[in-house]
């Protein structure tokens, strides 16, 4: 069931996200060397750090660093619907055509997220068997996202709106609505890492660490001037509704009327979240001749978001309110094999534990299953100085049905592809260079509603198409001293 001002305070529960590569809420791209090969599970460089920590205790005695950043631009594009049945060759069978959707009531909606500056850092120290390793990046979300008109699932319920107004005798010859919405949000979870390497043989490695995670979150909000025309001019609802308040005041009617400019009325949001985490991280690599192989398990790590709000007119962001924001537990495992000392290919498998991370109620119960990627890479040296690479990522979701998915925070399955540079600009100094964009699929998604606006129940059948883009430039310098 969904009420008109429900629907208003669920529009402010939009997740913003901007992800890159991963599970649901997990960034696997760390470094530059990942976005030009993606592979990277089963390889042996300092952006091990992240990808695969037990094979950084083959690299070099000394000191190894590694500085990037990515800009990532993205968009996100719903195509909502709504029928209302019993209502044909009404204006109110397919009532959000009559503010900018078309001729079937399906409008679109898109929002634009940016993430220009995301570093990521990687230092490692090897010493005879031992290794000591450190790292920070942005390990979920990572930008901001703005829907400037609003979404779907806000809109729908406020187009029933000149339907009401049509039973209350207020009618129209060319009735419809509008509003003015507005959502700006950010999402950053850093993780500082540090663990320990131990070379156990000339082919044998472990590692054994843990990441701290610290999340913050920013919603920044607004619905406002919600209009219809009545009676052929276009109303404001909430004055219009005051003076019907005060005409009425003092009957059955003026409390109806009351009770429906609450609904209308302008609301506002200010919130931000906080919460942290530590999460165990493992790993083990093996080498032999030219092959190498190197696995990673992150546990599933459970933690709370709390609320810090500022103003809150949904009522939906309480002050104080913790709510479960789990990360999902990680297995990877990838192989690296040289064909000649300037020829390497890469295969890559990563699993997310998405079904057993607690999400704000319990919204990981609607996965069919976990996340799965897989992987691959090629990487050639043209010379001493200039090394080339390309790679590809197919991600998989388990949707099932799409009861998921929803227009404030959704993802679908997507191809990668990759490529880029790593140039010598020193002795022990290389210039990383990396470019690479997603291919989304498009997911459908169509269900029964049923909604209530004044008492009156309504039969609904509810259309959503998602779909994303993804652009990712990367720049980085790997310094060994």
């Amino acid at each position: 069931m969904s009420k008109l001002n429900i629907t208003c305070l669920a529009f402010l529960l939009g997740i913003t996200t901007v992800s890159f590569a991963g599970g649901i809420l997990t960034n696997t791209n760390q470094s530059i060397h990942f976005n030009r090969m993606f592979a990277r599970e089963g390889t042996i460089g300092i952006d091990g750090v992240y990808s695969n920590p037990a094979g950084v205790a083959f690299m070099g005695s000394g000191w190894h660093l590694s500085v990037n950043n990515q800009s990532a631009f993205q968009t996100r594009t719903i195509r909502s619907g709504m029928q209302v049945l019993g209502l044909d060759g009404t204006p109110f069978h397919v009532p959000m055509s009559m503010f900018g959707g078309d001729e079937n009531g399906v409008k679109t909606f898109k929002g634009e997220a940016s993430a220009p500056i995301v570093p990521s850092i990687q230092v490692a120290y090897n010493r005879e068997k031992w290794g000591f390793q450190a790292s920070f990046a942005v390990v979920g979300g990572g930008g901001k996202a703005t829907f400037n008109k609003g979404l779907g699932s806000f809109e729908r319920t406020v187009s029933l709106i000149p339907m009401m107004l049509n039973g209350m005798g207020l009618r129209s010859e060319t009735p419809g609505y509008s509003v003015s919405s507005y959502l700006n949000g950010q999402q950053f979870i850093y993780g500082l890492q540090l663990g320990t390497t131990y070379r156990i043989n000339d082919n044998l490695a472990v590692y054994g660490g843990a990441r701290f995670n610290y999340i913050a979150n920013k919603y920044e909000g607004r619905i406002s001037n919600i209009t219809a025309n009545i009676l052929g001019k276009d109303e404001n609802l909430y004055d219009y509704f005051g003076m019907l308040e005060t005409r009425y005041a003092g009957t059955p009617m003026g409390e109806k009327i009351s009770n429906a400019r609450m609904m209308v009325a302008d609301k506002y949001l200010d919130c931000t979240q906080r919460g942290w985490c530590i999460a165990p991280v493992i790993g083990i690599d093996w080498k032999y001749n030219n092959l190498n192989i190197g696995a990673r398990y992150e546990f599933t790590t459970k933690f709370n978001i709390e609320n810090k709000t500022k103003r809150d007119d949904t009522g939906m962001f309480a002050d104080g309110v913790n709510t479960p924001g789990d990360l999902p537990g990680i297995f990877t495992v990838g192989v690296q094999y040289e064909f000649m000392p300037s020829l390497r290919a890469s295969l890559g498998y990563h699993y997310f534990f998405d079904k057993s991370a607690r999400m704000a109620n319990d919204k990981q119960k609607l996965l069919k299953s976990n996340t799965q990627e897989f992987l691959a890479g090629v990487e050639y040296d043209i010379n001493d100085i200039v090394q080339v690479s390309i790679g590809g990522q197919k991600t998989h979701y388990g949707l099932g049905d799409g009861a998921f998915l929803n227009d404030m925070s959704f993802v679908t399955s997507s191809y990668s592809v990759g490529f880029g540079a790593g140039v010598k600009v020193a002795k022990n100094m290389q210039l990383n260079l990396a470019y690479f964009w997603t291919m989304y699929d498009t997911f459908k998604k169509s269900g029964n509603q049923t909604m209530e606006l004044a008492g009156q129940q309504l039969q609904t059948v509810c259309t959503d198409e998602f779909t994303r883009t993804n652009k990712v430039f990367g720049i980085g310098l790997d310094i060994d001293f």
